[in-house]
């Protein structure tokens, strides 16, 4: 049997699933599904109560590192549009002095070769080191062995570095060890316990909250919503400017004093695959363009597109971390061309998931987004000042606990 054929259909069975939990399809087989994932989703729920409450009563414990930890993540699994977050936090502690490293688990990178593995093991008496994506003055990894986001935050963020491991205590000894870092950034860490931070800044995405408010896998949910009371910020993104009081009311029901900071995801300009050329959004104004995606969110970036002017003639889209084939993009660049457009247009983070010597067809660019505070803007800057300037605390990552 065709391993394309089988990747196909697993690919339509995983979309099949995410539809009937999104609430998009009907029918007998969508209703059977969803029963046998709201008993998983019974079983997932009580995994988490039993886990945070071990936590909570130190029968498990966290490991402090002696440094400042910063965590960012959200309740939900799908695009809350971490990463630009991510991002502009570590470029401002660098920019206030801060000797940054980020800390990512590599969601979707290859890990090493079993006998790398073996062969470690078995001439080495300690574990083996995280993957160092970028040691603050070189992009070392490629978005396969690093995981997308990991790749696209060391590329982006030069001086700080950027470090691959599920373990990430382990991963943040190493970063203080080996490159002298200060603070440490756990990339999408409000899950991970065994490492706790002083500031936790929640994301949650004003467009899809709290998806259907069943835990995993009939829902979104990673932990129950009254666990936005472990936040320190919480950052309303993919906002357009207009205030959720409802969405507010239900962050305070948990969390009264919490700082609310909102914001957009904005697109800067396009940037040729390839040579690296830059275009204004302007020259998407009238143009008959295709775009195509594999992240959690395909709308929104489509609809960025929309709004700048574009005509999607074509579009085109994979489930999120989609790993392309050459088939695939060829796919694409087919229905591009027969569809009458001009050039195609994909997201930054599907863009270092596509070979380097790729020839396309038509020119193809990726859009650069980046983030906008619309509201809480001295919050944001008190969350950095907090960090780089603590007041009457020594330097260590003491704080609020993680597990309530």
């Amino acid at each position: 049997m065709p391993k394309r054929w089988i990747r196909t259909k697993a690919n339509e069975f995983e979309q099949f699933a995410i539809d009937v939990i999104m609430g998009r399809r009907e029918g007998t087989a969508a209703a059977l599904l969803a029963v046998f994932l709201q008993v998983c989703s019974n079983l997932f729920s009580g995994i988490v109560q039993l886990r945070l409450w071990l936590y909570r009563h130190r029968i498990l414990r966290d490991q402090p590192l002696g440094c400042l930890v910063v965590v960012v993540g959200n309740l939900t699994v799908g695009g809350t549009g971490k990463t630009p977050v991510v991002e502009k936090f570590a470029r401002s502690l660098r920019d206030r002095g801060r000797k940054v490293a980020i800390l990512s688990r590599g969601y979707m990178s290859k890990a090493p070769p079993f006998w790398k593995k073996w062969w470690f093991w078995i001439t080495h008496t300690e574990e083996p080191p995280p993957r160092v994506v970028s040691d603050g003055a070189r992009v070392l990894l490629d978005s396969e062995l690093a995981g997308d986001e990991p790749y696209m935050l060391a590329r982006n963020l030069p001086g700080v570095v950027v470090l691959v491991d599920k373990n990430r205590v382990k991963a943040g000894a190493y970063a203080i060890k080996k490159f002298g870092c200060d603070t440490l950034v756990l990339d999408d860490g409000f899950q991970y316990l065994p490492l706790k931070g002083r500031l936790n800044l929640l994301l949650v995405d004003k467009t899809n909250p709290f998806g259907n408010g069943h835990l995993l896998p009939r829902g979104i949910l990673r932990e129950p919503v009254r666990h936005l009371r472990r936040a320190s910020y919480v950052f309303l993104t993919k906002s357009r400017g207009h205030r959720d009081e409802e969405l507010e009311a239900v962050i305070r029901r948990f969390n009264p004093d919490v700082e609310i900071i909102e914001c957009a995801h904005q697109p800067q300009y396009l940037q040729r695959i390839g040579n690296g050329e830059r275009c204004e959004l302007a020259e998407l104004r009238g143009r008959s363009i295709a775009a195509f995606s594999g992240i959690a969110t395909p709308e929104s970036f489509e609809a960025f597109l929309r709004e700048a002017g574009a005509r999607l003639v074509h579009t085109q889209r994979y489930l999120d971390h989609y790993r392309f084939t050459h088939e695939d993009i060829q796919e694409v660049f087919a229905g591009a061309v027969q569809a009458g457009a001009e050039f195609v247009v994909t997201t930054e983070k599907d863009a270092v998931r596509l070979a380097a010597d790729e020839k396309y067809p038509l020119p193809c660019y990726y859009l650069r987004l980046e983030i906008d505070i619309l509201r809480g803007a001295a919050d944001f800057d008190e969350a950095v000042g907090k960090i780089c300037f603590p007041r009457g605390r020594p330097a260590d990552d003491t704080g609020s606990g993680t597990a309530e």
